[in-house]
């Protein structure tokens, strides 16, 4: 029996049935704070579920997380909104999604304001009586505001309290994060990893090398290394006698790391651990048999409303999660219901996408809407990391299997996966018959959420930044303008035949954002719209928006019908800031991939886009001319 199960066993394997009641005194918001417990969160970075024993066949054994699991409960479908750090990190702080709020592009640009009326969740505590306290990392794309944290720094503590005072803490361990597998290849014959490489196993989608067996061993080294900081962290909770007064989240902040996971919306770049350690005191705040596995599903947006309800306060209205629970206040006892779970993908870095995501039951549902973006897309941070360079170089030789290959492809506009037979997602279950029903309601799902929010980005990112100075306040004015560009977007769902006036329509619209998605149609149908390449000429000489002018030459390019690369110069030198020209050198880069290299000089380019060795142009301008990463 492997050991996977055997801790599964140990935790009482399923979820037995729920408590039926909250104390009075935390259901009302009433009673003195010591009538309220400590709530610690432990968040490693980029870690999602495959690395742990606890979870997986060849995980690293990690005995501090257990141990919290059998005083707890461990949540086998707990999901991050995105996967990667910032974006991630500002849907947990605000109980927010990202597509709503502008925080859905990582390493914001501009950070923005909270919605209006909200404060991130730790300021409510505080105003109950909460010391609350970060250590150390935030990585918001909002503005803070005042009154947050008592304290977020590197030298952070609840210690500092008043007595008496109950406390929020968020303790981070960097050690999993990506950059720490920025080693060199000669690494894997000259420093030994505990963890054998010959024991890892190997995702489907990798190709089974020494340095990808290297690579997910040190891996695991750095989650052991991780697991005993967080020992050291509770020993001192108990050594102060505070364990049985304090609730412990355990969770990663995102998945990854290992190469398609972190910046990819799927399993591995969003399904997190989540343990959450309850003490005897506090068991009946939570509704779930403690010392069992939780097939509930949660996601990021949830954790601030639910630490919130622990503590005994109302969530504010305006937040989109929900506590892990369906009562409201008043109403004890009632039985839980799961939502869907949805998920975005956007820019990472240099690196442009739009991807959204529902996942209900066992199935996935995951829309492109710019399938021509490969995943492998060249981002400077990630393939500074060996493997993934031996990935490419791999692909480039045709020494990958299909499986292995489908990373460097381009995708289709939707798909469906049943997470349960097929954890990888390399089987689309869209074009099947027997799934016709799942997909239509799946598709409706995803629908519906991006219409109520409703999802900012059917407007680019430097459009946002020019026009959108309270993000929400902006998108509640164009939300019928959102719904019409999303209809537009969704023609490339269809047969060609059956949309072809609607395109057509779309690209002769009087506005510049429906000719926008027109051409990003048009693209995902590649040659099946080539009856519109006179108009793409046209478009890509002498639109009024460079942006059509942009999208109008990718088309040209894709369907094989014209060298984009002309056009494509001609609007970079035009664009109106740095986040234009990032987006503009996206798609520079994705014809760089496909063998049309384009070498760019920066004295003929403003100065300030370079001015920042972290700049996203900067890193586009040293890939295309073949400098190093930064």
């Amino acid at each position: 029996m492997n050991m996977a199960r055997l801790i599964h066993i140990s935790l009482s394997a399923c979820a037995a049935g729920f408590t039926c009641a909250l104390a009075e005194s935390v259901q009302t918001n009433e009673g003195s704070a010591l009538d309220r417990p400590n709530i610690v969160w432990l968040v490693t970075e980029d870690n999602s579920v495959h690395y742990l024993r606890l979870y997986a066949d060849g995980g690293a054994p990690m005995p501090t997380v257990e141990r919290l699991a059998l005083s707890g409960l461990v949540f086998d479908r707990a999901y991050a909104n995105a996967p990667v750090c910032s974006t991630a990190r500002s849907a947990l702080i605000s109980g927010c999604y990202g597509p709503r709020t502008f925080t859905n592009f990582h390493r914001a640009a501009v950070k923005v304001p909270m919605p209006d009326g909200l404060r991130m969740f730790p300021w409510y505590l505080r105003e109950a009586g909460y010391y609350a306290t970060n250590n150390a990392k935030e990585d918001y794309n909002f503005i803070k505001g005042e009154g947050v944290w008592d304290e977020s720094s590197a030298r952070a503590s609840y210690a500092n309290r008043a007595p008496g005072q109950p406390f929020f803490h968020v303790q981070n361990f960097g050690v999993t994060h990506e950059g720490r597998l920025h080693f060199p290849e000669r690494d894997v014959d000259g420093v030994e990893t505990v963890t054998p490489a010959a024991s890892v196993p190997i995702f489907p989608i990798h190709p089974d090398t020494p340095l990808f067996r290297y690579t997910n061993a040190r891996y695991r080294d750095f989650h052991r290394l991780a697991d005993e900081q967080m020992g050291a962290f509770i020993a001192q909770l108990e050594a102060e006698g505070l364990m049985e007064e304090t609730i412990v989240f355990y969770f990663g902040d995102h998945g990854g790391v290992l190469p398609g996971s972190k910046g990819y919306l799927n399993e591995t770049g969003l399904r997190v651990p989540l343990v959450i350690h309850v003490p005897e005191k506090w068991r009946h705040l939570i509704p779930f048999t403690v010392g069992t596995r939780v097939d509930f599903p949660v996601q990021f947006v949830d954790f601030g409303p639910t630490v919130l309800r622990l503590a005994g306060l109302e969530v504010p209205e305006g937040m989109d999660g929900k506590p892990f629970s369906g009562w409201e206040s008043g109403s004890h006892g009632e039985a839980l219901s799961s939502g869907p779970l949805f998920a975005y993908a956007d820019r990472f870095d240099e690196k442009y996408d739009m991807v959204r995501s529902v996942m209900k039951g066992r199935f996935r549902y995951v829309r492109q809407y710019q399938p021509f973006n490969v995943d492998a897309l060249h981002n400077n941070y990630r393939y500074r990391m060996a493997a993934y360079e031996e990935w490419r170089q791999l692909w480039q030789a045709g020494e990958l299997s299909p499986q292995q290959s489908g990373f460097f492809f381009r995708k289709a506009p939707e798909a469906l996966y049943d997470i349960e037979a097929d954890p990888f997602e390399l089987r689309n279950l869209a074009g099947q018959v027997e799934y016709a029903d799942i997909l239509r309601e799946m598709r409706q799902e995803l629908r519906a959420w991006l219409t109520a929010m409703p999802d900012l980005s059917f407007f680019p990112e430097p459009i946002l930044l020019a026009e959108s100075g309270n993000p929400e306040a902006f998108g509640n004015v164009q939300r019928a303008r959102i719904v019409e560009l999303m209809d537009i977007a969704d023609l490339a769902l269809s047969e060609f035949g059956e949309v072809r006036s609607g395109i057509e329509s779309a690209l002769e619209s009087d506005d510049p954002m429906k000719r926008y998605w027109g051409w990003i149609v048009c693209s995902a149908f590649g040659s099946q719209a080539i009856e519109f390449i006179g108009l793409a000429e046209i478009a890509a000489q002498a639109d009024s928006e460079w942006l059509v002018r942009l999208r109008a030459a990718e088309f040209l390019g894709l369907s094989k019908q014209a060298d984009p690369r002309p056009y494509l110069t001609d609007v970079l030198k035009e664009a109106p800031s740095e986040v234009s020209a990032g987006l503009i050198l996206n798609t520079i880069a994705l014809f760089h991939d496909l063998g049309l290299p384009v070498r760019l000089q920066q004295e003929d380019y403003p100065a300030p886009w370079f001015d920042d060795e972290k700049s996203n142009v900067l890193r586009r301008f040293q890939y295309l001319n073949g400098s190093s990463a930064d």
